[in-house]
């Protein structure tokens, strides 16, 4: 099953994966589900060689999303994004289990924009520059099992889990005109 296109209205946020700069960082929306990359045989493969269990991982991102879960390590989102939003969550210098990513600080270099670029089929993509995607949907046509979920409209969510949404800049209302 893909990224349930409505993940923030039913999951809540885990974690918050934050990017070394101080200032980005991005949700982890959660209850985890086990999907795609349980099955996955080279996957699979991968968790046995570490002697790592596949555990739900919930989904990385508000307006770029993965489900960490369905990813099967591919990387066709890392090679089509123009603005290298995507990295290798274990390449960047992390090799610890996908678990313990949820409330991580990563460098966020992503020097490897590479299909293969990945330690193994254990690792993910990461959307860990998610402030810098420019819309263009290139990773989410690319991603064999649909586990990229790309919305601006999310905004909203991401803003009110951070404590930063602004009901009126929302609504679009300007302030009553005066009265003479």
């Amino acid at each position: 099953m893909p990224i349930d296109p409505e993940f923030p209205k039913n999951h809540q946020v885990i974690g918050k994966h934050k990017l070394a700069d101080g200032e980005h960082f991005h949700f982890v929306w959660g209850p985890g589900k086990v999907a795609e990359a349980a099955e996955n045989e080279e996957v699979k493969k991968a968790y046995e060689t570490r002697g790592e269990q596949i555990v739900p991982l919930g989904v990385h991102g508000t307006m770029v999303a993965i489900d960490w879960d369905s990813c099967i390590a591919d990387g066709a989102c890392i090679e089509a994004c123009p603005v290298q939003v995507y990295e290798w969550y274990r390449t960047d210098h992390q090799d610890v289990p996908a678990i313990e990513m949820q409330n991580a600080t990563s460098a966020g270099k992503g020097e490897d924009h590479s299909k293969d670029g990945r330690m193994d089929f254990t690792d993910k993509s990461d959307p860990i520059r998610e402030h810098d995607c420019i819309w263009c949907m290139a990773c989410v046509s690319v991603c064999p099992p649909q586990a990229v979920k790309v919305d601006q409209s999310n905004l909203e969510f991401h803003e009110k889990a951070a404590g930063t949404f602004n009901e009126e800049l929302a609504k679009g209302s300007a302030p009553p005109p005066h009265a003479h």
